[in-house]
This record gives structure tokens, C-alpha cells and sequence, in this order.
């Protein structure tokens, strides 16, 4: 494999636990923080691909069975929203929390950014603050060194902080599968991992690239001799000039990147008929992902801490609910608090974020035995271009607790909040050029 220095610099820095915590890029200039401070009323100022094209259609919610959300409209945008939560059933006095995102504001985070803009967190006696995450800001390392009280980390990096000495949790798996793919033309004719050989493959590095390691591993294939490795950056540029054959991406943010860019030959935006679509879920080596982690000594001492996380859970899973049924408001919310790229493909991000979430069979977040256990023997057992591994040992029993969100779903169940999202049928999203 020719791979380049820069890939061996960012392998070697996501072993580290010093990864960029990259999840898909919707790259801006910004400050670290963004302040959303729940309040009583706050309006705010503002897996698989199928289903979704890039094609004229409905963006039309269909609501899950079990919503009881009234339609308002908010003050500050005019914007008519549903009702997730009622701030006025908040305490008097709230208890300050933060929260540390992985990367920048989209739609990825809609839920919580919902959570604070529709009231779940004042409603559960909390007060948010969302701190916006970036190239140089490793969410679990944050939380590691008490400048958070909550963070949310890719399973498998989490981990390898984890084994390096950070005392973190996952109490919630709120993304319950992958969201990975490997997106190329159709003349390359690559349709399952088998297909990579002799092609040039991108990858981001940063530790995002085990996936594609496991399924070469899977498919008989060497990384050394068999496949080219290229350092990918964190767009589909290199798809468009040809330098890849096969590019790196999420289902929720560079695919449809390259959706949103115009074929020269057509002058029309390109499809999905453009494309072939690996996705490493299919495949039977994707990792868990977006999870919510708590410090593990705050919640083994600390009776309110516990309690605390209780209702963060909760409130932040009451927002992805919403998203679930009221998909526009979120993508709205989200465009409000200051997203790069726009309307259509923050509603395409809410759209493909809750099909890795829905449907979650043992309520949203709760952790599956068997998907964590994939993950880990993924992160111990599958070495890099560098022959690195993310974890070294098996990170043990207490590197995840169901506890707090079997909490959190049992008074969401009490309420009458449905969240298997057993009836959840995705939108079709009418991508538009640049995003907008």
C-alpha cells in the first residue's frame, strides 16, 4: 500500500486518544462555543441510504405513532414547530450542565440542539449549554479533564481514550448502527469491499478508517499489496477529480455533498444512479458511533451526578423523538443556530441520522450486547496501514452502563413517549445545489 505521511501522521495520532474527532465534515470558521442555555420558553434564534435521493420529492414528516406534539410557532423566527417538551413544568432553580459535541454544528447534534431550543432540559430542571467541537477539540478528553459534564464520542475512540487512562462511560448509544460508507462511481464497478482490490481507496485516517481495515481483513484483502490507500480530506473532492476511485463518507453528510455538486456532462446535479454505495453496516463490520459518555467517577461517587444523567438522557432523547417526528423543525433549529451548509442538506442530515437511530427495538440509546461487542473486537483485533490497533485489551464491563438510559426510557414509557420507533418510515429529501 502507498500511503502517504499524512496518513500515518493522523493513524498514529487517533491511537494516541489525540484524534480529531471527525464525523462527517461540515467544516466553518467559529468559535469553540455555542451558548444554548436552556430557559423556561426558549425558542432559540433560529445506515442505509435508501430511501432518501436526490430527487424531487415530499419533505413531509410521518410521524410516529405515540406523538402528542401541538403545532406553535416561535417568536423569535415565525417558524411553526412542534412542541417537543413544556419548559413551563421547569424548577426555579436549574442545574448548569455542558455538553461537548464531536464536531461542528449540523444536523447530527439536531437532537440536542432541539432538547434546548424546544424546552426537554428546562422541562427535566437542567440548564445546557452545548459547547461546539472542531478539528483540535477531542470530545471525551474534554470530558476526561472535568471541562464537561457529558460528551458525545464515536464508540471506538472513546475507547482508546478510555484504555489510555480516561475514566468515561457510555450511558447512551443513541446512533445504533453505522453510518459509514465508501462511495464511487459506477464505471469503477465497486459494489461490496472484494471490489477495492487495485482500486485507490481515500480514507480520513484520524481513526476513522478501521472499518475499511476490518472489511478488507474481511475480504481476504491486503492493505499492503492488494489495495492503494489514499489520505482523503474531509469532502468528496477527490471522488470528483478522480484521485479516488472510492471515497470515504457519511450517509449524512459527504454523500450527500456529492449529490449537491452538478455533473459537467449533464449540467444537472448528480444522483444517486451516479453512484455505487458500500456501506460497512451491510457488511458485517461497522463500529458504533454517536454516543452519549459521562465521567465514571462522578458516576460511581456522586449520588447527583447520577441523577443528573438521569435526566439529561432523558431530555436529550425526548429531543431526538421530536426530530423523529417533526423532522423540518429540527433541520430548522439547527439552520438557526448557524450551520455551513444549508436547508436542504441539514433536513437530508436529520433525515439519514434517524435512520441510524430508528428503529432501536429496546428503546433509542439503549446499548445492544451484540453491537458493542462487534465494535470492540473490531477496535482490538484490526490493525491499520501502520499495524496499529485502536485498544489493545478488552475494555472491560464497566465501559458501559444501561442503567442510566433504562432510567431515562422507563419515565419516557411512563409518559407515553414511544421510542422504539417501530413505525418509522424515513422521508424523501429534494437535495438542492450547495446545500441550500
Amino acid at each position: 500500500m502507498r500511503a502517504t505521511r499524512m496518513t500515518k501522521l493522523v493513524t498514529l495520532l487517533a491511537v494516541a486518544g489525540l484524534g480529531v474527532a471527525a464525523c462527517g465534515s461540515d467544516k466553518k470558521s467559529s468559535d469553540a462555543v455555542a451558548s444554548t442555555a436552556a430557559a423556561a420558553g426558549s425558542t432559540a434564534s433560529s445506515g442505509s441510504v435508501a430511501g432518501t435521493t436526490a430527487t424531487p420529492g415530499t419533505t413531509g414528516s410521518t410521524a410516529t405513532p405515540g406523538s402528542t406534539a401541538t403545532p406553535v410557532t416561535t417568536a423569535s423566527t415565525g417558524v411553526k414547530s412542534a412542541k417537543f417538551c413544556d419548559a413551563s413544568k421547569a424548577p426555579a432553580k436549574l442545574t448548569k450542565v455542558k455538553l461537548q459535541l464531536q464536531w461542528f454544528t449540523q444536523a447530527q447534534f439536531a437532537g440536542y440542539f432541539a432538547a434546548v431550543d424546544q424546552g426537554c432540559y428546562a422541562e427535566a430542571g437542567l440548564d445546557v449549554q452545548i459547547v461546539e467541537g472542531g478539528v483540535d477539540i477531542v470530545p471525551q478528553t474534554q470530558l476526561a479533564d472535568g471541562q464537561v459534564d457529558f460528551a458525545i464520542a464515536w464508540v471506538p475512540k472513546a475507547l482508546a481514550s478510555r484504555e489510555a487512562g480516561a475514566n468515561i462511560v457510555d450511558i447512551a448509544q443513541v446512533f445504533q448502527r453505522s453510518g459509514t460508507l465508501q462511495v464511487s462511481f459506477k464505471d469503477k464497478n465497486i459494489t461490496k469491499p472484494a471490489d477495492f482490490k487495485g482500486k485507490k481507496i481515500g480514507n480520513w485516517g484520524y481513526g476513522n478508517e478501521y472499518e475499511i481495515f476490518a472489511a478488507l481483513a474481511a475480504a481476504k484483502l491486503s492493505a499492503g499489496t492488494d489495495v492503494t490507500l489514499i489520505a482523503q480530506q474531509f469532502d468528496m473532492s477527490g471522488l470528483i477529480s478522480g484521485d479516488i476511485d472510492a471515497a470515504e463518507a457519511m450517509t449524512y453528510n459527504e454523500y450527500a455533498q456529492v449529490l449537491e455538486t452538478k455533473n459537467p456532462k449533464t449540467g444537472a446535479l448528480y444522483t444517486p444512479a451516479d453512484f455505487n454505495v458500500v456501506s460497512y453496516e451491510a457488511a458485517g463490520v461497522g463500529m458504533l458511533q454517536d454516543a452519549i459518555w459521562a465521567d465514571g467517577k462522578r458516576l460511581a461517587g456522586d449520588a447527583a451526578y447520577k441523577d443528573t444523567a438521569v435526566k439529561f438522557v432523558k431530555a436529550s432523547l425526548k429531543g431526538w423523538v421530536g426530530c423523529r417526528d417533526d423532522p423540518e423543525t429540527c433541520r430548522d433549529i439547527v439552520v438557526a443556530k448557524g450551520s455551513k451548509l444549508g436547508n436542504s442538506h441539514q433536513l437530508w442530515q436529520v433525515n439519514e441520522i434517524n435512520k441510524l437511530i430508528w428503529p432501536a427495538t429496546a428503546g433509542i440509546g439503549h446499548i445492544d450486547t451484540a453491537a458493542w461487542d462487534r465494535t470492540v473486537k473490531i477496535a482490538s483485533s484490526t490493525a491499520n496501514a501502520d499495524g496499529q490497533k485502536i485498544i489493545t485489551k478488552d475494555p472491560g464491563a464497566s465501559a458501559y452502563t444501561n442503567d442510566i438510559v433504562d432510567a431515562a426510557l422507563k419515565e419516557l414509557k411512563a409518559e407515553g413517549v414511544e421510542t422504539t420507533g417501530a413505525s418509522f418510515k424515513p422521508l424523501t429529501v429534494e437535495l438542492k445545489e450547495g446545500g441550500s
